[in-house]
């Protein structure tokens, strides 16, 4: 794994403006993604965990530019892609791709498998060595599917064989980065293990970068080499994904991992389950200092007041906190 930033987002912020009255004014803004500062090495796997609503996949659709950020910057590989158009973003959509949450609703249910996959040579006009087909069952094949399925459609697949067809198409056009937002929520835990594999199967191979957008901690523990967490629009911590399971420094990160279900009935009675108070602030009207400073334990005056910065405690460990956990 390379030192060498991939990508590299700073201070990414996305404001959904909110309008009324007769002329339509606009008189606030859902405050999506609200500063978020992160980086991913090559070859690296980034896992992004939070409730939902916290801006996570907002965040990935900015990467992919399927959003245009409202500020901040998203730097691919040294160049700055924030703010480029369309048109100038089509090359690079070779090297950063997507695999979306719901493998039935992101295949278009009246193409054939041949069609979807080979769709991106023929949006790229990428010409193969052997033909569009061939590059398509090699495809199917790497992915653990058999060749023979090119002219079947999406009906006629599981959802686990559906999201395999969705990482084929994925894998096309040969891409740097990949963001995968809940790839594997929306199937069966029996399957959810064997895309897993699959997609750290892919990366040993291909020497692929994935940022993990996910809720289920137990999926990002086993794929992730860092964790970021967010929590209203805002990074938390960031850190190892093993210095973060087992000393987690935010009391969010506390929080989160420890609702974490545990086999073990006697580690399940020795450990603390934090229950937080209060509902999830609204993006909407997020309250002023510290986001999470309404349902921690631990807020004090200042929590209220002042924004906590992400800064770097310890090397590889950030955290965004005035009263971090020892």
């Amino acid at each position: 794994m390379s030192s060498t930033p991939l990508l590299e987002v700073t201070g990414l912020q996305k404001h959904f403006p909110v309008h009324a009255g007769l002329l339509r004014r606009q008189v606030a803004a859902v405050k999506a993604v609200d500063g978020v500062s992160f980086s991913v090495a090559k070859g690296e796997t980034l896992g992004l965990v939070g409730e939902s609503g916290c801006g996570k996949t907002t965040t990935g659709r900015m990467i992919m530019r399927l959003l245009d950020p409202t500020a901040g910057s998203i730097t691919f590989e040294g160049r700055e892609i924030s703010r480029l158009s369309q048109g100038r973003m089509r090359p690079l959509r070779r090297d950063i791709q997507m695999i979306f949450q719901d493998p039935y609703s992101s295949l278009n249910p009246r193409k054939t498998v041949g069609s979807i996959v080979g769709a991106p040579f023929h949006l790229q006009d990428i010409k193969t060595e052997h033909g569009v087909k061939r590059a398509v069952q090699e495809l199917l094949e790497l992915v653990g599917l058999n060749p023979e399925h090119y002219n079947r459609y999406p009906h006629e697949f599981s959802g686990g064989q559906r999201q395999r067809i969705g990482i084929a198409r994925t894998l096309a056009l040969k891409p740097k980065l990949i963001v995968a937002d809940e790839p594997v929520s929306a199937l069966d835990v029996s399957i959810q293990a064997q895309v897993v594999n699959l997609l750290e199967d892919l990366q040993n191979e291909l020497g692929l970068t994935y940022v993990v957008i996910a809720h289920d901690l137990s999926v990002v523990r086993h794929i992730s080499d860092r964790v970021a967490v967010m929590y209203l629009g805002r990074m938390v911590e960031i850190a190892d994904q093993a210095d973060l399971y087992t000393r987690p420094q935010h009391p969010y990160t506390k929080a989160l991992l420890s609702a974490v279900p545990v086999p073990d009935p006697a580690a399940r009675k020795e450990r603390e389950r934090i229950r937080l108070t209060g509902d999830v602030p609204s993006p909407l009207n997020p309250p002023p200092g510290c986001p999470f400073h309404p349902r921690c334990w631990k807020a004090q005056p200042k929590c209220a007041t002042e924004v906590p910065v992400l800064s770097e405690r310890t090397p590889g460990r950030s955290v965004a906190c005035h009263f971090p956990e020892d």
